[in-house]
């Protein structure tokens, strides 16, 4: 039955076919041309490198020639922005013990000036009480030099000395009119340093009353605020190196200072007071300072007591120098204020270029503080409380 079933019952469907799509292959795409010009990579990034730096070198430059049109005012706000830092330490301590704000910067401020008019009044004292003694000495030891020089075998006379300087005196007299000028020019740029010093000591103030305060308004107004924190911050980290510098400078040049006056004291040079006060205050500027300090020592030392007492004193003051760069710098700026020897010489060196004797004296200031300022945005670090 089922073989019949099989045989007379309805004829099966064909199965449907299964259809599979396949995807034609593509075709063999054409190679692109490049679109990059055939110039080697380093040039082409090189060259990246040069438009930029020059960019960069063209807004520092429209930077700095607006500073120096505005010099009478950023040179005060520059000269008070150290002078702040200097008294920082004063400033905290006093506020530590809960004086006033106000009272802290003024009596911090007033000790400095004090401290300043009464080392010069001294100076100046002691210059007038030896100054015609110290006449009487050069005069000697002018007269002793040319007896040496008539030693020597150039054929140099006491006659060719005398005549050399009436022609130098001569010179002199006949540029009577430019001298006057320049003296005139002088007094000019005397006025405006009074000025300018005044300014610097009423932005002083309030940059120790309310520096802070200041700093936090000026970020607010210039910089975008997704970057107040970071800036704020850095700026913090800056200032703190910044108050070691100017703690260390002050600590040098004291030790300078003491160095030099006490080799002429021990030598009986005369106006020791003086040396002391001109070391000090030169030793602000770095290097350059101490050394031009240290060849007034020299050449009073040669006028007053002779050549021995001359060399005593260039190697009292290589000494002294030696002991402030190998030993003293190192240990009373410590990590603050980490800058390498060399870049505190050719950071000099391009101050002087730029702004002679003034670009000399701030150019270790602006790079400390700009060295933290760079290091702290690059490097993350706890804030700074001030």
């Amino acid at each position: 039955m089922p073989v019949l079933r099989r045989l007379l019952g309805p004829e099966p469907r064909p199965a449907e076919p299964i259809i599979v799509q396949v995807p034609a292959p593509a075709e063999p795409a054409e190679p692109k041309a490049s679109l990059e010009p055939d110039i080697p990579r380093g040039v082409t990034v090189a060259a990246g490198y040069a438009w930029r730096l020059i960019f960069i070198g063209v807004a520092v430059y429209a930077v700095y020639r607006v500073l120096s049109f505005f010099s009478q005012i950023t040179v005060p706000v520059g000269m008070a922005i150290l002078l702040a830092a200097m008294l920082f330490p004063v400033t905290t301590q006093l506020k530590k013990w809960k004086w006033p704000p106000a009272l802290a910067a003024i009596v911090s401020l007033l000790g400095l000036v004090i401290i300043v008019l009464g080392l010069l009044g001294f100076v100046g004292q002691q210059v007038a009480a030896e100054w015609p003694e110290l006449l009487d000495q050069s005069r000697a030891g002018f007269q002793a030099l040319v007896a040496w020089l008539g030693t020597l075998p150039f054929g140099i006379d006491d006659a060719s000395l005398y005549e050399w300087i009436a022609q130098g005196t001569a010179w002199l007299q006949g540029q009577a009119s430019s001298l006057a000028s320049a003296a005139a020019s002088f007094g000019a740029a005397f006025g405006s340093f009074f000025a300018g010093l005044a300014t610097a000591l009423v932005a002083a103030f309030f940059f120790a009353y309310q520096g802070r305060r200041i700093f936090a308004g000026s970020v607010e107004v210039l910089v975008p605020k997704h970057y107040r924190a970071s800036v704020d911050r850095a700026a913090l980290r800056g200032w703190t190196s910044l108050v070691a510098y100017m703690r260390s400078a002050v600590i040098v040049a004291l030790v300078d200072a003491a160095g030099v006056a006490l080799a002429a004291l021990l030598l009986q040079v005369p106006l020791v007071a003086a040396l002391f006060a001109l070391t000090f205050f030169l030793s602000f500027i770095p290097i350059v300072g101490a050394t031009v300090a240290g060849a007034v020592a020299v050449v009073l030392a040669l006028v007053t007591h002779g050549w021995v007492s001359a060399l005593i004193m260039l190697a009292a003051v290589i000494g002294v120098m030696q002991v402030e760069s190998t030993f003293l710098q190192p240990l009373v700026m410590g990590s603050a204020v980490d800058l390498h020897p060399l870049a505190v010489l050719l950071g000099i060196t391009a101050g002087g270029i730029i702004s002679g004797i003034l670009g000399a004296l701030v150019a270790i200031p602006v790079l400390a503080f700009g060295v933290a300022f760079l290091r702290a945005l690059r490097t993350p670090e706890p804030t700074v409380s001030v």
